[in-house]
């Protein structure tokens, strides 16, 4: 009888066959990549808008404490730096939002004093505050990437630029604040309050957050 020789994959087929395997898997480590900086890419944004979501609620927090104690400006802006003084358990505290700028998108900080509860701590604090090079003890990032900001004020039925006189009048005295009765001295400082402060950031491209930030904040009597 005739043996029947068992036939096998010739060195082509198993080239073939090999490049097919590749070529799955090749396509299957896209599809796996494609899903992994996906996932990478929205748990960054969702970090970056939780981190703005807090940083905005500081900003407003700090609005709506504003108190004017008569000694120092209650609320001023001069371009790169915010100034206001808030009322805090035992006294008042200065709290200054700042912008930095770094080239390809700057970043935007927060400081905050102790809180005082005499006029001579306070002013200190002031002057302090207006020597600040931006890296000083107590200077915490709030936000990167912002390429520029802006504030305006309400006042006179009308937003205004925050570092225009147009609208203001002089400041009445308030009630001493809480606290902090060593702050509070005789004669009015600066112009009267604004009714609502409005935030504009703008965010440099490639910094993760697309388009401007507006926020207005209506502040208390």
């Amino acid at each position: 009888m005739r043996s029947k020789l068992s036939r096998g994959f010739t060195l082509v087929e198993v080239l073939v066959a090999l490049l097919i395997m590749a070529l799955m898997a090749a396509m299957a480590w896209q599809g796996l990549d494609g899903m992994v900086r996906s996932r990478d890419a929205s748990q960054s944004r969702l970090e970056a808008t939780l981190r703005m979501n807090t940083v905005v609620a500081q900003w407003e927090t700090d609005l709506a404490s504003v108190q004017d104690t008569l000694s120092v400006p209650a609320l001023t802006f001069d371009g790169a730096t915010l100034r206001l003084t808030r009322r805090v358990p035992g006294g008042i505290q200065l709290v200054a939002w700042a912008f930095r700028n770094e080239g390809n998108g700057g970043i935007w900080q927060r400081w905050a004093s102790p809180a005082h509860t005499t006029r001579a701590e306070l002013q200190d604090s002031w002057l302090r505050s207006q020597q600040f090079q931006g890296k000083e003890p107590g200077q915490l990032l709030a936000l990167e990437g912002v390429s520029q900001w802006q504030v305006y004020f309400y006042r006179g039925n009308a937003w205004t630029n925050a570092q225009s006189s147009a609208g203001t009048s002089p400041a009445a005295a308030p009630a001493p604040a809480p606290g902090a009765s060593g702050v509070t001295p005789s004669a009015p400082v600066g112009p009267a309050l604004p009714s609502g402060v409005r935030l504009v950031l703008e965010f440099a491209q490639g910094s993760g957050t697309n388009g401007n930030l507006m926020r207005d904040t209506i502040l208390g009597p």
